[in-house]
C-alpha cells in the first residue's frame, strides 16, 4: 500500500519527536505529508523561568526543524496527566481528523506505555482509526516492555535531525532522554537489531497492507 498522508499522535508536545522523530525526518524528505498532533502543551509543568506557553513555541520549532510544515501541526490545550479526564473530547478530536483526510498511516504511543496521558491517546486513537495502520512508538522510560515488531532503517541524517529537533525543547534540557548521547545510542542499539546502522523501533498495533 502506498503511503501519502502520515498522523504522529503526541499526547504532550515532544512526545513525537522523541517517539519517531528519526522516522519524520526520513518520510518527509522521501515527499510525504506528516501530520503532527499535540494534545496537551503541560502549561502547568513549565519549569521555573520559563513562560507557561514555552512548549506551544518549542513544539513550533522542533517541528519545523523536522521539516512538518506549520499548518500540519494540530495543538491542543488539555491539561497534562488529566487526559483521561475528557477522552471523550480527544476522541472526537481524532474523529475529526481522521475526517479531515484519509491517513495510510498513523503513530501513536506504545500499549505498553503506563504514563495515564499517553494510555488515554492510545486507546482513542485505536477507537478512531479502525481501518487504518498503527504503529506504536516506544518511549522507554514510560515502557516496562516493548515489542519490537516493525523497524524503519535511518541514516545519519535522519538520526541529527531528531537530535537538532530534541535541541529545540530548552525547557525540557535537563531530562536525560533528550541528550544526543542517549538519542543516537538507541537508534543504534535498534540498527544492530535491524542489521542497520540506525533504526526506530515499532509495535504493530494494527496492519493493513
Amino acid at each position: 500500500m502506498e503511503i501519502n498522508n502520515i498522523l504522529v499522535l503526541a499526547p504532550h508536545t515532544d512526545d513525537g519527536e522523541l517517539g519517531l522523530g528519526g522516522t519524520i525526518s526520513k518520510y518527509i524528505e522521501d515527499g510525504k505529508q506528516v501530520y503532527y498532533a499535540a494534545f496537551s502543551t503541560a502549561d502547568q509543568s513549565v519549569p521555573e523561568g520559563f513562560p507557561k506557553d514555552i512548549l506551544s513555541i518549542e513544539v513550533k520549532n522542533a517541528t519545523h526543524k523536522l521539516g512538518i510544515p506549520p499548518e500540519n501541526l494540530y495543538i491542543y490545550h488539555y491539561e497534562v496527566r488529566k487526559l483521561n479526564y475528557v477522552r471523550q473530547a480527544i476522541l472526537e478530536d481524532l474523529v475529526k481528523l481522521r475526517s479531515e483526510r484519509h491517513y495510510e498511516l498513523v503513530f501513536m504511543p506504545s500499549s505498553h506505555d503506563i504514563h495515564q496521558d499517553h494510555t488515554t491517546v492510545a486507546q482513542e486513537a485505536v477507537r478512531a482509526f479502525k481501518k487504518t495502520t498503527l504503529l506504536g512508538y516506544e518511549l522507554i522510560w514510560n515502557n516496562l516492555t516493548f515489542d519490537t515488531d516493525c523497524f524503519i532503517q535511518l541514516d545519519e541524517r535522519h538520526v541529527e535531525a531528531k537530535c537538532q529537533a530534541l535541541h529545540e525543547y530548552k525547557s525540557q534540557g535537563f531530562r536525560d532522554y533528550t541528550s544526543p548521547e542517549f538519542v543516537r545510542s538507541l537508534a543504534r542499539t535498534r540498527g544492530v537489531q535491524a542489521g542497520c546502522q540506525f533504526a526506530e523501533a515499532f509495535e504493530v498495533i494494527r496492519l493493513f497492507l
